[in-house]
């Protein structure tokens, strides 16, 4: 798969696991998007697709990387939709 695709697929999955936030964009946890069964099997490298979101400033979440069990309760935030 190509990092574009992923990354179209990665944005359908935000919109229907997360929910509204305070700014009126979508959010959800990292932890429900990694433990989530249909992303799992989406996405070989589910940190690496999200890494390459963030450069093209399609979503946004604090710091570089996020790790599952660590990063769990982190909002992944939707930029643009």
């Amino acid at each position: 798969m190509n990092v574009d695709h992923e990354i179209e697929l990665l944005v359908r999955e935000i919109k229907r696991l997360g929910q509204e936030n305070a700014d009126g964009k979508l959010s959800v946890k990292f932890g429900v998007l990694f433990s989530d069964e249909k992303c799992a099997n989406i996405f070989e490298a589910l940190v690496g697709t999200l890494k390459a979101a963030k450069k093209r400033k399609i979503i946004d979440f604090p710091g570089q990387i996020l790790l599952q069990g660590a990063h769990d309760n982190v909002d992944v935030v939707l930029l643009e939709g």
